[in-house]
């Protein structure tokens, strides 16, 4: 199946749980209460990455260009690989860097009910002589879903409205309003940046899991084509709940990069889209490409050792 659907929802009322993300297990928990068996069970869900409602600018490598008011509250338009991961990234570079970029980019903590919860809103003072003495943000929910049948996705708008996550759900906490949603198809997609490159880096967009205590999930190691050995990266103990019970997960944690040993980057972009190892169905294991760009002073370099050996 080639195509994903973009989801992006709006907090109406704070969060209680992971406070990275939302795990695609916990969306797929939400799903299942509206889906019927034989439609869930195809269905594979992302983690969902928390994005600030704020004015931004589309990074190089986007297919667009230029500044947009509130670039965080919706989904533009994806015809590029790169423009796939605009809102997915948790440093939010996109975001202006004339504002407060670190306030804007941090979520408030508020205890609701004894538990730290994420801030479905940001309201930030501003000076006395402006217009306006209160500044909101409003955060979102960015997801995607796919499936390994024909006939599961689109996922209906109506199905999508109104989902619940994270703790004391039944008390409307992390209640969301569906704000967007789109259809991709992942083989249609530009990947010139990543054919004409010629070195390339892996991101960990979510954690890697190395080893689980889920039923017949079987342990792992880092795969052969990352570049780099298991002792030198950060790892993370997570958890995932199924049927009330805990199970511990050991992960290489997100955030970080690794360089791409393997010769097919496309083939590993569009896999790393759909995800790679044990709980990719639940969001883990999400990974991005990146070509290596070459400096200036790189140029110079292999262009006077060529002279030298010419």
């Amino acid at each position: 199946m080639t195509h994903i659907q973009q989801v992006h929802w709006e907090l109406t009322m704070d969060y209680i749980g992971h406070p990275y993300y939302v795990s695609g297990n916990a969306i797929m928990h939400a799903l299942g209460q509206h889906l019927s068996y034989d439609r869930h069970r195809h269905l594979h869900a992302s983690h969902g990455i928390f994005v600030p409602g704020q004015f931004g600018t589309f990074p190089d490598e986007h297919s667009q260009s230029g500044f947009r008011p509130y670039l965080g509250s919706g989904l533009p338009e994806v015809e590029a690989y790169d423009d796939l991961f605009l809102l997915r990234q948790a440093s939010h570079s996109w975001l202006l860097e004339s504002r407060p970029r670190d306030a804007l980019n941090t979520h408030d903590i508020r205890v609701q009910s004894g538990h730290p919860a994420l801030s479905h809103e940001t309201i930030m003072g501003k000076p006395e002589d402006a217009r306006r003495q209160l500044q909101t943000t409003k955060w979102y929910l960015n997801a995607y879903l796919h499936a390994d049948h024909e006939g599961v996705l689109p996922i209906e708008e109506s199905t999508l409205e109104g989902l619940r996550f994270g703790g004391k759900r039944n008390y409307g906490y992390g209640s969301t309003r569906l704000k967007d949603t789109q259809v991709i198809d992942v083989e249609a997609l530009e990947y010139s940046r990543l054919e004409n490159g010629e070195a390339f880096i892996l991101e960990l967009i979510t954690p890697f899991v190395l080893e689980s205590e889920y039923p017949d999930a079987h342990d792992q190691d880092i795969p052969w084509w990352w570049n780099e050995e298991r002792h030198n990266l950060r790892e993370r103990a997570e958890k995932i709940l199924e049927q009330r019970e805990v199970y511990n997960l050991q992960t290489v944690d997100h955030g970080q990069v690794v360089a791409y040993d393997g010769d097919r980057p496309v083939e590993t972009a569009k896999r790393g889209i759909r995800r790679v190892g044990t709980h990719s169905k639940y969001g883990f294991g999400e990974l991005r490409v990146k070509p290596v760009e070459a400096q200036p002073n790189q140029h110079q370099d292999s262009e006077r050792k060529r002279k030298a050996t010419g």
